[in-house]
């Protein structure tokens, strides 16, 4: 993807409500790496009133797990995960001020009306295309459990990484929408 709606992270709310399902972005600035070990610890650390690692105010959670770097690199393959394995932590981390996400596949009905509720956005980008994604990456940097190893919570700083608007601030679902228009051509 070499086009697409120039956006810098962390975000301001307005840009996001921009956006509508199915927009191409290129996002730049800084987004964190975590999956499912470390948004356990992050929704614990809220539920226990603890100060969590980052603030999540206005910021995007990468769904991705790192493969090593080879020598000279920043980080290895860097593909997005199964997003629906953090559903019962998205809500949370919603409320506590998390603005975008970016993973790949469908998520729940629950983490869609938190996501309108927030006025975030959740985005989705290509699976399979780690080696690809990983050349988008230009520092990365271990903010905590590094004991998780490639869960860790990983600050990366990124420039045009690619992604897709897959459920908009307005709750439009990119899944469903383009099941709607493949129906709607199927039956013409």
């Amino acid at each position: 993807m070499t086009s697409g709606i120039k956006l810098n992270s962390p975000f301001n709310p307005s840009e996001l409500e921009k956006l509508q399902a199915g927009d191409r972005v290129l996002i730049s600035g800084v987004i964190y790496a975590a999956r499912d070990a470390a948004h356990k610890r992050l929704v614990e650390a809220l539920n226990q009133g603890k100060p969590l690692p980052f603030d999540l105010k206005g910021q995007t959670i990468y769904y991705m797990g790192p493969s090593p770097a080879k020598p000279g690199e920043v980080i290895g393959s860097a593909g997005p995960t199964t997003s629906s394995r953090m559903d019962r932590y998205t809500p949370e981390l919603l409320d506590a001020g998390l603005l975008a996400i970016i993973g790949k596949g469908n998520r729940s009905a629950e983490v869609s009306r938190a996501i309108v509720g927030k006025k975030a956005v959740y985005f989705i980008s290509i699976g399979g295309a780690g080696a690809l994604l990983s050349q988008r990456i230009k520092e990365s940097r271990m903010v905590a459990y590094p004991e998780l190893g490639a869960e860790a919570i990983l600050a990366l700083k990124v420039e045009d990484f690619p992604a897709i608007v897959a459920i908009d601030s307005q709750g439009n679902n990119a899944f469903t929408l383009g099941q709607s228009i493949y129906r709607t051509a199927k039956e013409a």
